[in-house]
C-alpha cells in the first residue's frame, strides 16, 4: 500500500470512528493549540503527551490510528502533507502551534531526546531551553524532522510559524514525560 499523499486518501481508504478516530477540543479562550497529528497506534504514547501538554488550558488536536495492525504505514500522513480539516481548521485560528511527534533514533545516529523543529525561532529556542533545565536533551539544528516545510501542519497557524516536538523513543512514557510536559507547559503558560 502506498503512503498517503493526502488526508483524501485515507478518508476514501478508512473509516472514521473504527480505523481512526479524530479528537478536537477547541478552547474559545486560548490560542495556543497542541496537536498529535500521528496518536493512536502510528507513533506510540504521542496522543498521551499531546493530552499532558494541553491540559484543560489549550487547543487540542487528535489523529489517532486504531488499526490492530501497520498503522504507521497504512495511516502515517506526513507532516508538510497533513491536511485533515478539522485540524486546518484549529490551528488557523491559534498564534502558537506545538505539534507532538515521536521518532526512533537510527544505530548510527544520537538520540538527543527531542529535536526541536519548525519555523518559529522564537518559540523553538524557548522551549529547547526549558528542556534542557529540566535535565532532557534537546536539539534544534543539525538532525532529520527540521520541520521548516510552510505547509507543515505546525507552520499553518495564523503567525504561519510552529513548532514540532519530535520525541525520542525513551521519553514518551518513560520518566521524564512529566518533566517534558511541565516544561513546555510552563512556557506556553506565559
Amino acid at each position: 500500500m502506498a503512503e498517503p499523499r493526502s488526508f483524501a486518501d485515507i478518508a476514501a481508504r478508512f473509516r472514521r470512528g473504527s480505523d481512526y478516530e479524530i479528537l478536537v477540543r477547541p478552547l474559545h479562550a486560548s490560542t495556543v493549540a497542541i496537536v498529535a497529528p500521528h496518536g493512536g497506534g502510528i507513533e506510540r504514547a504521542t496522543s498521551a503527551v499531546a493530552r499532558a501538554i494541553a491540559g484543560e488550558d489549550f487547543n487540542l488536536y487528535l489523529f489517532e490510528g486504531r488499526l490492530t495492525a501497520d498503522n504507521h504505514a497504512r495511516l502515517h500522513l506526513t507532516s508538510h502533507r497533513f491536511d485533515e480539516p478539522e485540524a486546518l481548521a484549529l490551528v488557523a485560528r491559534c498564534d502558537r502551534i506545538v505539534t507532538i511527534h515521536g521518532y526512533n533514533a537510527q544505530p548510527v545516529e544520537p538520540d538527543p531526546g527531542v529535536i526541536v523543529g519548525g519555523l518559529d525561532d522564537a518559540l523553538k529556542a524557548e522551549l529547547a531551553g526549558a528542556l534542557r533545565e529540566a535535565g532532557i536533551e534537546a536539539v534544534t539544528d543539525g538532525l532529520r524532522f527540521q520541520a521548516l516545510d510552510p505547509h507543515n501542519i505546525c507552520n499553518r497557524g495564523r503567525r504561519r510559524i510552529g513548532v514540532q516536538l519530535e520525541l525520542s523513543g525513551r521519553l514518551r512514557g518513560g520518566p521524564l514525560q512529566p518533566s517534558l510536559v511541565a516544561a513546555v507547559r510552563g512556557v506556553l503558560g506565559r
